[in-house]
C-alpha cells in the first residue's frame, strides 16, 4: 500500500472509446504500491489500450455513472511527473529505437523522455545513474553497441533500464517477450525477478502465460475490452479459465512457479 492506504493506481467504470467504437468497457481495477500482478488476454483484447490509458494518451468517457481515474490518489497529473510513478517497456517503443543509438544514449534519454539525446544536458550523477542501472541489469557490456546491434533481448533489457531512471514505483511491461528466443525469455524472466525482488512492482501485460514470473501473485483476465476475472494467480490459471479466455481446450501445468498451457 501507499502512503494512508492510497492506491497507486485507481479505475472505477473507465470507458474509452475509439470514434464510434468502444475499446475499453467499464473497467475497474485497484493496484496498490509494489504490488506485482499480470493482465493476461488474447490479442484485440484492449491490454494496450488500457496502458495508454494510465499514460493519459487516452482518456476515459464521461458517464452518468460514478467514474474514478486517479494516480496515486490524485486526479490529476503533470505527464512528466508520472515518471516517478510508472516507468514503461513496450513494443511502440521497442520500434522506436531501432535506430543507430548505443545502449548509454538509450538509457539517458529516459532522464529526458525523449527517443535519442539531442542538446541535453546530461550531468555527471545521470551518467553515473546509467552505469549503475547496466550493471543491475548485467548489461555494461553493451553500453557502446548500437541498437541495431543487439538481439531482440539485450536491446529490450536496454529499454528497461532506461524505465528505471527514475525510480518507478512500478514498472509496465507491453507485451514484453515478443519475438524472443528461448534464451532471450530465460534472460528477460530473470531480470524481471531480479527488479521485482529489489521492490518494483511489476505489472506485466501480455498474452503469454509463460511470462508470469513467480512472483506475480495476482492475475486479471481481459477479453473485448473487458476484465473479466481478477484475483490470486493459482485461482485464476485454470483449466477452464483459460480454455474461456482464449477460445481453445488447455491443460495448464505448474512448474517451479511458472504456469504453461498444453494440449491445444
Amino acid at each position: 500500500m501507499t502512503r494512508n492506504n492510497i492506491p497507486l493506481l485507481e479505475f472505477k467504470n473507465i470507458t474509452v472509446m475509439n470514434g464510434q467504437k468502444k475499446i475499453l468497457d467499464s473497467l475497474s481495477l485497484k493496484l496498490e504500491e509494489g504490488e506485482n500482478i499480470a493482465i493476461l488476454g488474447p490479442n484485440g483484447s484492449g491490454k494496450s489500450s488500457f496502458i495508454k490509458t494510465i499514460t493519459r494518451e487516452y482518456y476515459p468517457l464521461l458517464q452518468d455513472t460514478e467514474v474514478i481515474f486517479r494516480i496515486g490518489g490524485r486526479e490529476t497529473w503533470d505527464v512528466f511527473d508520472l515518471r516517478s510513478m510508472f516507468g514503461i517497456v513496450s513494443n511502440d517503443l521497442a520500434y522506436a529505437f531501432s535506430r543507430e543509438m548505443t545502449a548509454r544514449e538509450v538509457v539517458l534519454s529516459g532522464f529526458f523522455s525523449s527517443i535519442g539525446l539531442f542538446r541535453h544536458h546530461i550531468t555527471g550523477e545521470m551518467e553515473r545513474k546509467t552505469i549503475e542501472i547496466l550493471k543491475f541489469l548485467e548489461v555494461t557490456h553493451l553500453i557502446e553497441r548500437k541498437m541495431t546491434e543487439m538481439s531482440s533481448g539485450e536491446a529490450r533489457r536496454v529499454l528497461i533500464g532506461r524505465a528505471l531512471v527514475h525510480r518507478p514505483k512500478t514498472l509496465i511491461l507491453d507485451e514484453p517477450t515478443n519475438s524472443l528466443d528461448l534464451h532471450a525469455l530465460h534472460t528477460f524472466r530473470t531480470t524481471c525477478r531480479k527488479i521485482s525482488r529489489a521492490g518494483t512492482g511489476i505489472l506485466l501485460i501480455t498474452h503469454n502465460l509463460h511470462d508470469i514470473i513467480p512472483e506475480i501473485t495476482r492475475v486479471v483476465l481481459m477479453k473485448d475490452g473487458r476484465f473479466c476475472m481478477d484475483g490470486p494467480k493459482n485461482e485464476i490459471l485454470t483449466d477452464t479459465n483459460i480454455c474461456n479466455l482464449f477460445a481453445v481446450p488447455v491443460c495448464i501445468r505448474k512448474d517451479d512457479g511458472y504456469y504453461y498451457a498444453t494440449g491445444y
